[in-house]
């Protein structure tokens, strides 16, 4: 029961293409963010869909997977956990962020340029 602790799984579409960020010499990053998707009935009976994005950070061999699977509008299942921070601006104010991070995914939509970028 301890891996249920931290745990985020979801589904949803990549906004943009993954931003890949090298440093050293094989450490990398990627950061990009899903939208998922919620739809109920209103009052008057009408569908109203609700987009929640959220921010995904991966590390290492999973952002080098993220460069080459995804990109804007892939449909992808995730796994990770959250992460909470905060910074200080160059005003001096408080700001707070929450971000996933990524420990595995899965490509749902893949098209033939995808598999082709996989091999």
């Amino acid at each position: 029961m301890n891996n249920l602790r931290n745990t985020v799984s979801l589904i949803g579409h990549l906004g943009k293409d993954p931003v890949i960020t090298q440093f050293g010499d094989k450490n990398s990053v990627a950061r990009f963010s899903v939208a998922t998707n919620d739809s109920y009935k209103d009052k008057k009976g009408e569908w109203i869909q609700n987009t929640t994005w959220h921010n995904v950070v991966a590390w290492g061999k999973a952002a080098e997977l993220c460069e080459k699977l995804l990109k804007k509008g892939s449909e992808v299942v995730l796994e990770g956990k959250l992460v909470n921070d905060s910074y200080e601006t160059k005003e001096g104010d408080t700001r707070y962020k929450t971000e996933i991070s990524l420990r595995e995914f899965m490509v749902l939509n893949r098209d033939k340029d995808a598999s082709k970028a996989a091999k």
